[in-house]
């Protein structure tokens, strides 16, 4: 017995924030913005708009893509650091919303890696018989975690949210095999250093910026692009499938070079590789749900094929999944 996907769907506010608009915020351009990183726009949640609202429509997306209604879901896993509110779950929210009642529900939190490890914790759960159809979701709102006046980062993210519906079934398709890792001894190259225990909420944190996302680039460039190359060979192996075997490689969006260099170190043809974080730039635990849902409305997910997935984030976390469509 496999989880088997047999429902996608995702959402993207309506606002956009292309990098010309950028250049009217901070001290940057179109052109530096795209050969760095490759992304174009991002999508900009409204105020009033919460990650829970945009994990609620990514889910009945997915939902509708299964022909389920919301009270035949029997757990529900959101990814995300970006929460509704520090507890309860975002997934409680989420569970509200759809009207799953009958639905167990809460949070994994990994950030980059979120959809792949509550992919896995999902998949886990089904097949030891703790429910048979599951919600597994990957939603952001990373533009409320940003210094809008640090070029550096501010030019990378957006927000987003992606589904899949998971069943339990018999049969060849389905989750074939998770890697998952973490090492904690990187944490402040890629962290948000407030509000939490370390650094409760006050006056001086605001104006030290503590609640802004904090990161050394280059430092976890180098360990992205290594990490997602081991992880994706060692589940791999695991499974008796060679790079050649891939079908579809989707990676964690988190930018241009990144994926560039982890389809090289892998001999991935740009045929083989899945790529759209021009559109909505690093969704962190929303970006591989997204490229699944279009992926597969574009046609390029076929029965049978073999699908990889890849992320990188803080924590560190990174993973490596692979599916049979």
């Amino acid at each position: 017995m496999k989880s088997r996907i047999i429902g996608t769907g995702s959402y993207t506010p309506e606002k956009v924030l292309t990098n010309y608009d950028l250049e009217k915020i901070v001290d940057t351009n179109h052109d530096w913005i795209v050969t760095r990183t490759g992304i174009e726009e991002r999508h900009i949640a409204a105020e009033g708009e919460f990650t829970s609202d945009l994990a609620a429509i990514a889910a009945k997306r997915a939902l509708d893509a299964a022909g389920l209604s919301a009270e035949e879901i029997d757990l529900i896993v959101v990814g995300t650091i970006t929460g509704d509110y520090p507890w309860p779950a975002t997934a409680c929210v989420v569970q509200a919303k759809l009207g799953a009642k009958n639905a167990y529900a809460y949070d994994v939190s990994a950030a980059c890696s979120g959809f792949l490890f509550a992919l896995a914790n999902a998949d886990d759960y089904l097949i030891a018989g703790r429910g048979k159809k599951a919600l597994v979701i990957g939603a952001e709102t990373f533009s409320r975690s940003l210094d809008w006046t640090d070029r550096n980062t501010c030019v990378l993210f957006g927000d987003g949210a992606g589904a899949v519906v998971l069943e339990a079934q018999d049969g060849d398709a389905g989750v074939l095999a998770s890697h998952l890792h973490t090492d904690g001894n990187h944490i402040e190259l890629l962290y948000q250093p407030g509000f939490g225990a370390v650094y409760p909420a006050s006056a001086e944190g605001l104006e030290k910026r503590l609640p802004y996302l904090k990161m050394q680039g280059n430092e976890v460039y180098k360990f992205a692009v290594r990490m997602m190359t081991e992880v994706s060979k060692a589940v791999l192996k695991e499974q008796g499938f060679r790079c050649a075997d891939v079908d579809l490689f989707i990676p964690h969006q988190a930018n241009i070079r990144i994926l560039e260099a982890t389809a090289k170190r892998l001999k991935l043809t740009d045929d083989q590789c899945f790529i759209n974080v021009q559109k909505y730039g690093n969704t962190s635990a929303a970006t591989i749900p997204i490229a699944i849902d279009e992926a597969q409305r574009e046609g390029r997910l076929k029965e049978g094929n073999l699908l990889l997935l890849a992320a990188f984030g803080g924590g560190f976390t990174w993973g490596g999944t692979l599916v049979r469509w």
